[in-house]
Order: structure tokens, then sequence, then C-alpha cells
């Protein structure tokens, strides 16, 4: 009998049947074969929310969650965070490799010159009300994009996806800007190509009146590498959705714009924002012991802890403890910060986290660092989606180019009432 392979014994029937084990998978379809009688369906897979269901293969990105390990291409996120920037990561994330030198600079100019948004998006954009929240605006805009670029329904054409590549991970910033100067009542302030990507992004939130805005190079360098630090995340909520959406071929924009749909529910891009509101709501290091013991006994959620994929201490959220000092040396030390560090420290020796794999993950210090440099709360989900684009564009094309993939059509189990008759009105 070959190793590779699972043997299934239906106790319904009596029957035996062997199944291929690829990559450590078996494929769902190999279980319709597992059948009571000639007119069965066929045996079929429950997995509520995918938690233990791999709709994809992917050659993108790497999490082993006990030992908390992620890796972009099979670099770790510790030697990117460190040595790499944004759009270096970008370019490896897309097309598997480091660039050259020659390549990173073309790289860089494709993105660089695609910033600016067409006239009238912008007319669209000022449309919103004047508290429009910032996400809702993104959303917006990126699906409106799709209305300016017709081409780019052509998604078999690599050159083509190439140009709507340029065009996205150029635009998102501009259009993100945009939505945070709608919000304060500020003009719109064009991107300035001279500077650095994430330079740019700053300028285009923070300038006002300076002829030639300079951002400050610490704060520059910080929002890099969490811009790197965010790029992709395998196969989580928004991505699913960015491949379950473009599998119908639609345009990269309209598929992205549903992508950041998703990541704007709180249990998704908006954690950092929940795990500001419970420092906020312990206010003080002196109360939390009060409030880890109301947690215990479930009258409360430790925000910021826990994931669904790593079981061990969030290597993301390691190194942004460590850039967080940087930080608040630009900013001033934001106090919410001490209180973290010691609900942390607590945290980490009690055996009722500890016994449940509960560790610090990304949303629990990115809050803190981003209010510090002056982005409002609201905001947060926008300054995950930024980063995010050159992910989910490349899960998308990974998507197109593969073939097992097709449309994307769940089963379901049907526990609804069989056949009835019609009943007219009057006798019901």
């Amino acid at each position: 009998m070959p190793a590779d392979t699972l043997t299934v014994i239906d106790n319904r029937t009596g029957k035996s049947y062997e199944i291929p084990v690829n990559h450590g998978a078996i494929k769902a379809i190999d279980l319709r074969q597992i059948k009571t009688d000639p007119d069965d369906f066929g045996l079929m897979t429950y997995d509520p929310a995918f938690t233990n269901t791999a709709s994809t293969k992917s050659a993108i990105t790497y999490i082993e969650g006990n030992k908390g390990i992620l890796r972009y291409r099979g670099y770790s996120i510790e030697q990117l965070a460190e040595k790499s920037t944004y759009l270096e990561t970008s370019y490896l994330i897309l097309f598997g490799e480091l660039p050259t030198a020659a390549q990173l600079e073309q790289w860089t100019y494709n993105i660089t010159h695609h910033t600016f948004l067409h006239e009238n998006l912008k007319r669209l954009m000022e449309a919103f009300r004047y508290d429009a929240h910032p996400m809702g605006m993104f959303i917006s805009s990126v699906a409106a994009l799709s209305t300016f670029y017709p081409e780019s329904h052509q998604v078999r054409n690599p050159e083509i996806r190439l140009k709507q590549i340029y065009r996205l991970i150029g635009k998102v910033p501009t259009i993100a800007a945009f939505s945070y100067r709608h919000s304060k009542g500020l003009p719109y302030v064009y991107p300035d190509n001279d500077l650095s990507y994430t330079g740019n992004f700053l300028g285009m939130m923070d300038k006002m009146t300076q002829v030639k805005y300079q951002p400050n190079p610490v704060s520059e360098r910080a929002l890099d590498v969490l811009f790197i630090l965010h790029a992709d995340h395998e196969q989580n909520c928004g991505t699913n959705a960015m491949r379950s959406i473009g599998s119908s071929m639609v345009d990269p924009y309209s598929a992205m714009a549903g992508a950041a749909a998703a990541l704007y529910g709180p249990l998704h891009g908006g954690a950092n924002e929940e795990v500001l509101r419970m420092l906020n709501q312990i206010g003080s290091t002196s109360n939390i012991p009060a409030f880890i013991e109301k947690v215990k006994k479930g009258e409360g959620r430790l925000m910021g802890f826990g994931h669904r994929v790593y079981k061990n201490y969030d290597p993301r959220a390691k190194i942004i403890k460590q850039i967080a000092d940087q930080v608040f040396d630009v900013t001033g030390r934001n106090p919410l910060l001490d209180i973290a560090l010691e609900l942390e420290q607590i945290a980490l020796k009690d055996d009722y986290f500890v016994s449940r794999k509960l560790y610090p993950n990304v949303d629990f210090y990115s809050g803190i660092i981003y209010q510090a440099m002056g982005f409002p709360v609201e905001f947060f989900p926008v300054l995950f989606a930024i980063p995010r684009t050159v992910g989910w564009l490349a899960q998308w094309i990974e998507m197109i180019e593969d073939p097992d993939q097709k449309i994307a059509r769940p089963r379901q189990v049907y526990l609804g009432s069989d056949i009835r008759d019609y009943v007219p009105l009057e006798r019901r």
C-alpha cells in the first residue's frame, strides 16, 4: 500500500477507499466517490470559516504559527524589516525574487509615475460628506478606478495586468491621503514624486504651507517598516475575498475593493482600534490586575492577544515593539505604551493566557504607534490597506495563473424543508 495515501472506511457501507495525499492534504473532490447509493451526491467536508481547508496552493507567504515564523518568498520578516524597503519587498512579493539595482530603479520609477489621480476621481471623492469614514471613501474610490481603466478587464493579458499593478500600488497612498484630508476639511495635496513611497504619503497627509515638504526620517522609516509587516499574510479574510471575487475574472480594482471591504471589519483591519479602546478603558497600570481578572471571568476581552494562525509570539509584534522607542523619541511617548507593556508582562506570566497560547499580535502595538504619529483611529484600516495592496495583487495573479482554480463556488449542507406544496393565501 502506498505510504502517501489515506485509507477511509465508510462504516455506513463497509467500503474502503484509498485517497492520495499530496503536500499534507487530500483533495476534497476525492471524497465525492464515497457514497451510500448511486443517487447519493457523495461525501463533502463541512468547515465553517475554512479553519482546516486549503483553498489554494501558494508560493508567496509562509507562516509557521507554532514557531512564530513569517516569511515572504522564503525571506524572514525580521530580515526584510531590518534591511529592505517597502517597494523592494513589494517587488519580491510580486515577482518572487529580490530585484537587482536596475530592476528596483525601474520598478520604483513605474510606481512613482502612477501616483496621480484623474481629476474626475478627485471630484468624486470631494462629493462625500464632510464626516465620511476614510475607509468608506477608500473602498469606493478604488472600485471607481475600474471605470477609468476599462482595459483592466483583460485580466488574462500579463502586460495589461502589470499596468494595473503599477496604478494600484502607486495610487492607493494618494486615495488614502485624500480621504484623510477630506475628513479634516483640508485641501488635497498632490503627490511629490521626488520623495520616497512613504515620504510622499506623509507629505500628502501633513503638508500645509511648506514650499517643499521633507518628512521626518524616523517616521518615514517606521512607516516603511510597518508597511513591510502588513504587505501580505497568507489566506486571511481580505485575501480570501480578493481571490474569491477575482475568480470571476473581474478587474483587479473591483476585486480589491471587495478585499478592502473585508479589511474594514473590526475583526480584521480594525483590530488595532479595539486595542486602543481597551487600553483607554483600563486607564492606568494600577487597573491592569482587576482588568485581567475580569477577562479570566469572561467579563471582558484581551484585545491584541491571540491569533487564528499564530500560537506563539507574532513576529510582527516583536518588530513593532522594537521600533516604538524610535518613533516616540520623535513624537513623544504615548502614555498608553506603559499600560500596554505592563499588560503584556502580566499576561505572559499568567498560566490562564499562556496555556491558551494567547500572545501579543501585530495589532497590539501598531495602533499605539499610529496614534503617536498623529493618525486618527478611524484611519487605521486605511493604513492597513495601503501596504496590503501588493499582497492582494500577488495573490490575485497567482490565482489567475493557477490552472486548478475555477470560479469560487463553495458547497453547503442543506438543512431546510423538504419539498412542500404551495398553500393559497386564503388557506393559510
